[in-house]
């Protein structure tokens, strides 16, 4: 029997939607998605960073919530969400933190 490797995709770039799910949500405050959408998307908004229109960031919005909720960085009660203290782990900035920690191991 054969194997398949199997790939990941990675996104090399900083993802604006989740960053600023993370900006609303280290807040420590309780949302329900679609005020959470409201400010992501008033932030992302200000920073020219909307890109695809609204219906299409409501869904990636609502995706990486998922994502995070499923990561344990999120808690979900009923309809509403509320980050928790590794929330910051989710940031693009985290990641590249984390990845040049590990470039300065591996010299």
């Amino acid at each position: 029997m054969a194997t398949t490797k199997r790939t990941r995709f990675s996104r090399r770039i900083p993802d604006h939607v989740t960053d600023e799910l993370v900006v609303v949500l280290k807040k420590k405050k309780t949302y329900e998605f679609n005020q959470l959408f409201e400010l992501v998307y008033e932030n992302l908004k200000e920073k020219n960073a909307v890109s695809g229109g609204e219906e299409m960031l409501r869904l990636r919005a609502y995706e990486k919530l998922q994502n995070l909720v499923t990561r344990g960085l999120v808690e979900k009660s009923a309809k509403t969400y509320r980050g928790l203290e590794r929330i910051e782990e989710a940031s693009s900035a985290y990641a590249a933190a984390k990845a040049e920690e590990a470039a300065k191991a591996a010299k």
